[in-house]
């Protein structure tokens, strides 16, 4: 009869523990702050169709790092949790304490329970009605939960990119600086001999609570808004497009004069008119 091998708990827990944190340390950096206006959500993500943010509810958001099946799984719970609290008692009474604690309890459970644990961190973020009301809870994946104050890090490098937020954060911010500020620090880790990295505005999802809103408050920032907050930043580059900057007048020949750029803009507006090539004086006919 083969022996079996004996393995005590300690050691079990020991190498799931080493498992997980070696899964969530191989992906990409999330951040979440407050800010003036709400709470800020900043995650590399290469891929615009899977989502490392995402809303839970009025005034609930949800962020993660890690296997994307298992914490996409999650949240979905927790958009299951939050739909039947909100339609069994009031809107009011889905909360992110909550949220948070039903997600310890799951994650707990699988961690003690199956052989393999979930290798996700999370964040459970409520908007209050001040940067001091903010609530923001980290899940890690034994099932611990904690408070953070104003700012967390997660995946990658994230006690680096701690460090760097917290040395310039500040709770009244606008959201300009708090995306900047956010961007610096996750370009601050990986780069090759420490030197900092230019992060792409199409590396990045961005997304916020916005405390100024009645209902839904969870919006998030693409495309050309995106690169407006970029624009005064080192590390706004976006694949080879340049920063917004003023408009520029429309090429013109070497015997053409000058045009000031609002006349250019001007142009061609609702007038119906062409301009003559060649300077010839000719009018389109009416």
């Amino acid at each position: 009869m083969a022996m079996q091998f004996y393995a005590s708990p300690e050691q079990i827990m020991r190498d799931r523990s080493e498992l997980a944190r070696k899964g969530i340390a191989r992906g990409r950096s999330a951040v979440t702050l407050s800010y003036s206006g709400g709470v800020l959500f900043v995650a590399e993500n290469l891929s615009s169709a899977l989502h490392k943010v995402s809303e839970i509810y009025d005034r609930v958001a949800f962020a993660a790092v890690g296997r994307y099946n298992e914490f996409e799984n999650l949240r979905r719970a927790g958009v299951r949790m939050a739909d039947a609290i909100g339609l069994s008692f009031d809107r009011r009474d889905v909360t992110g304490r909550a949220l948070a604690n039903a997600y310890a309890q799951t994650l707990g459970a699988i961690f003690t329970e199956q052989s393999k644990p979930f290798e996700v961190e999370i964040c459970v973020a409520e908007v209050g009605v001040t940067p001091e009301a903010d609530e923001l809870y980290r899940i890690t994946y034994d099932g611990s939960v904690s408070d953070e104050p104003g700012r967390m890090a997660m995946g990658g490098q994230a006690e680096a990119v701690t460090g760097a937020l917290r040395e310039e954060h500040r709770p009244d911010m606008s959201l300009d600086d708090a995306v900047r500020l956010v961007v610096r620090a996750l370009g601050s880790v990986g780069g090759d001999g420490g030197a900092p990295r230019t992060i792409a505005a199409s590396q990045l999802e961005v997304a916020i609570l916005d405390r100024r809103r009645v209902g839904r408050t969870f919006r998030r920032i693409t495309g050309a808004a995106l690169d407006s907050l970029l624009g005064g930043a080192p590390a706004s580059a976006d694949g080879g497009k340049e920063p917004p900057t003023e408009p520029k007048a429309p090429a013109r020949g070497p015997d053409k004069p000058a045009e000031s750029a609002g006349s250019a803009d001007l142009e061609g507006k609702g007038k119906g008119k062409q301009k003559p090539a060649g300077g010839t004086g000719e009018e389109k006919p009416k």
